[in-house]
């Protein structure tokens, strides 16, 4: 390879420092164009400055270079040996050669030559980064000389004074010798000239570990979790010091103390005793029994001893209480009703499933108590884990000291809820949309760690792409929530993932101070009064037909209609084929009268004491004719064929 190069104004403009003096040009072209130790040929007339380049020798290098470092990574050492003398042999300029000498002298434990190495390193590039932090890690580690591995260190830092990664490094070996201040100062530097690295942090949880602050390991060990991307050897080693760190503070926790400040702290939103009680028999870690709900006169939290941080359990289910406290204040709480009837509709809903069991020879007693504790589950996390995300919020906001404890707890009870769904016996035993939704909620629960404590354990729960997007798009719900939750708005997460989980039969939700004032004489009249429940709003239902209209909007569709159409058909399928056509002809005799959309007050004499408005009475005319009458609906020429098809698709009967 040949470069030619005018002697002229150009040559002195590339090459400042020559000064227009043809020999110090020649110098400067040496230093220059001198590759891996392979010096140029060079010759300068009085026109041209002509730089021959041996370009193979340079390939030959490169490639002995390439196989040197091949054989270091492969821990070849002595191999690697013999082929670093004979590359500085050849080429005893080259700084980085020496370097690497010197490492393999230093892995194979000979100290003294690798120091001899690294000096001729240095001798040829002062500035060799690599070769001043091996000189400062081989006095630090081997010849417990620091004052000598401090002058190497600070060199370092005076040619890169920004280098996270060498102030990162020299850190570590002050650290591993026991001087953790010193080493502190460097991780400080580190953090400032890089906030984003991992390991820095990790670095402060480990001194922090070693000098007994518990507090400060966990904290920083959670950050290098914070500003780690992947789940890499260092993730694993900064959760296991979160963990640990934790574990520790939890052992030196005052628990019977905090649990007293909380119950006094609880005592200002009720007027009632609280008392806190270990029980091995509850289903969950911990419940609690509001007074009110149990017929006492006191509150009562149960926990169970054996998970970790009981403390947790216990703020957590004081926290149930104050909630529902909060709402009362506003008319706003509700009670989870869930009887025997709506088991019924659970266990209908399973028959397949059961008739499977039976086949495979399990006895109805086996059978029946399994699917009981399905139903009591599924319940259980439809309606805590909205509730528990918001307390969990709260509990985190406002106790950050308790923050190791509530990690450790919650890790705990995920880890739970990974193994209740992806345990291979208890998936071939469950029922695969139980399991689905089960999962779904547990999913939400590890975003919501992962939201306060940076550590993903999404992936363990093995999600399928639907499963992980619905329990994103809940989750994504709360969020929404979160940023301005009024009390009692709780219970509409409650409701609308029970409606979008499909879950939403098994249970009502109703306000606690119209339940409460309720007696046995008002629920028969209510009953007497409207039998269909006509007059009661279903915001469950009407929340899902908005839903499904906007899914299927439509210039020429009647909206309205659609959604009396749906309460129609909800309220003739308890009703026989010949008590509809009897509706069919009374809609049909106010429609001959004309029945006005904009008007309200119509009625008819099959239903006493309701009253329609004119869409609803179009909505059940066509309604009660195509049911019970569907030959002669097209003799009505009510155009609402759309809306019924949607309201046939949004109520399951097509």
């Amino acid at each position: 390879m040949k470069i030619i190069i005018p002697v002229d104004s150009l040559a002195y403009e590339l090459f400042p420092n020559a000064n227009g003096d043809k020999n110090k040009l020649l110098d400067i072209l040496l230093k220059y164009y001198t590759i891996d130790g392979i010096v140029p040929e060079i010759d300068i007339s009085k026109e041209f400055a002509t730089i021959t380049i041996d370009i193979e020798k340079q390939i030959l290098v490169e490639s002995k270079y390439t196989q040197l470092i091949n054989l270091c990574e492969k821990g070849q050492l002595e191999e690697a040996l013999v082929s670093a003398k004979k590359l500085v042999e050849e080429h005893p300029n080259v700084s980085e050669y020496y370097r690497i000498l010197g490492q393999i002298f230093s892995d194979l434990g000979n100290q003294d030559e690798a120091v001899n190495s690294l000096i001729d390193a240095l001798r040829w590039n002062p500035k060799n980064e690599y070769a001043l932090i091996m000189m400062g890690n081989i006095f630090a580690k081997f010849m417990k000389d620091i004052n000598t591995a401090m002058i190497y260190y600070n060199q370092v830092l005076e040619i890169s004074p920004n280098d996270n990664i060498t102030l990162n490094n020299i850190g570590a070996n002050l650290m591993q010798l026991g001087k953790t201040e010193e080493a502190v100062s460097y991780f400080e530097k580190a953090i400032e000239a890089n906030p984003e690295y991992p390991n820095t942090y990790f670095a402060l949880a480990m001194v922090a570990d070693i000098d007994e602050n518990y507090s400060k390991a966990f904290k920083y060990a959670l950050k290098s979790i914070t500003k780690n991307n992947n789940k890499d050897q260092m993730y694993g080693k900064a959760l296991k010091l979160a963990i640990d760190s934790a574990t520790h503070l939890t052992s030196l926790f005052k628990t019977e103390k905090f649990i007293d400040l909380k119950i006094d702290e609880t005592l200002k939103f009720t007027d009632k005793e609280i008392r806190i009680e270990k029980d091995e028999t509850i289903p969950t870690a911990a419940k609690i029994e509001i007074a009110e709900n149990y017929d006492r006169d006191y509150h009562l939290v149960k926990f169970k001893p054996n998970y970790p941080a009981v403390a947790h359990l216990v703020l957590h289910e004081l926290m149930h209480l104050i909630l529902a406290e909060e709402a009362r204040e506003v008319d706003s709480n509700k009670l989870f009703i869930s009887n025997n009837t709506f088991k019924s509709k659970f266990l209908f809903a399973l028959e397949k499933y059961s008739n499977k069991m039976h086949k495979e020879g399990y006895k109805e007693e086996a059978i029946t108590k399994l699917l009981e504790s399905l139903f009591d589950g599924i319940n259980r996390q439809v309606y805590n884990t909205p509730i528990d995300l918001f307390i969990e919020d709260r509990i985190f906001n406002e106790n950050p000291e308790f923050r190791p404890l509530q990690f450790l707890s919650l890790l705990s009870l995920i880890q739970e809820g990974i193994e209740a769904t992806t345990n291979d016996t208890i998936v071939e035993r469950m029922p695969v949309g139980v399991l689905s939704k089960s999962k779904i909620f547990n999913i939400i629960h590890a975003l919501h760690f992962k939201n306060l404590f940076s550590v993903d354990l999404v992936a363990e729960h093995k999600p399928t792409k639907r499963e992980l997007n619905q329990a994103s798009e809940l989750y994504n719900e709360y969020l929404e929530y979160r940023e301005d939750k009024e009390p009692g708005e709780e219970y509409e997460l409650v409701q609308h993932w029970a409606e979008d989980l499909k879950l939403d039969a098994y249970f009502e939700l109703v306000f606690e101070s119209e339940y409460r004032r309720k007696t046995v004489e008002s629920i028969l009249e209510e009953i007497n009064e409207d039998p269909f429940n006509l007059n009661e709003p279903n915001l469950s239902n009407d929340r899902k037909m908005k839903k499904f209209l906007n899914q299927h909007k439509d210039k020429d569709l009647n909206h309205a209609v659609a959604m009396h159409m749906v309460s129609a058909l909800e309220y003739l399928k308890n009703l026989s084929k010949e008590q509809v056509k009897v509706l069919a002809f009374e809609f049909a005799t106010l429609g001959m009268s004309g029945l006005d959309p904009n008007k309200d007050g119509y009625t008819i004499p099959s239903i006493e004491g309701k009253s329609f408005s004119g869409y609803k009475a179009l909505a059940y005319y066509y309604v009660s004719w195509a049911t019970s009458i569907p030959e002669m609906l097209g003799q009505l020429q009510l155009p609402f064929d759309k809306e019924y098809e949607i309201a046939k698709k949004l109520t399951g009967l097509e």
